[in-house]
């Protein structure tokens, strides 16, 4: 039971900083991806928070519509330049992690907004 209690906690706090993104993302076309519980100068944590920048240029760009081609190609563009947008961002913070900059974990996070 006690080896299974951390697993839990990991668990409650993921679904935490995912919850608040998916409620943000239906008054805005902008939402707050957190990367305070990850480790950036890891292989992990990057495609880790590569995965959360995708998903949340999915939430912001709204999902694709198979039927109608035109639109589902608009959906794809909206997502891949969303995703582009945010690498600098990205590259900051993953310089930031192998340089040793200590950042307040509450500011640790970029903000994807929908191209």
């Amino acid at each position: 039971m006690f080896k299974t209690l951390p697993a839990l906690v990991a668990l409650l706090a993921a679904s935490a900083l995912v919850a608040p993104t998916v409620s943000q993302a239906a008054d805005t076309n902008s939402v707050r991806v957190s990367y305070a519980d990850l480790n950036l100068a890891t292989d992990f944590g990057k495609d880790r928070l590569q995965s959360r920048i995708a998903f949340a240029a999915e939430t912001v760009c709204g999902p694709a519509d198979h039927r109608d081609v035109p639109f589902t190609q608009k959906v794809r563009e909206c997502r891949t330049a969303t995703i582009f947008d945010v690498q600098p961002a990205y590259q900051a913070a993953v310089n930031s992690a192998r340089h040793g900059t200590v950042e307040v974990l509450d500011g640790a996070a970029l903000i994807i907004t929908a191209h």
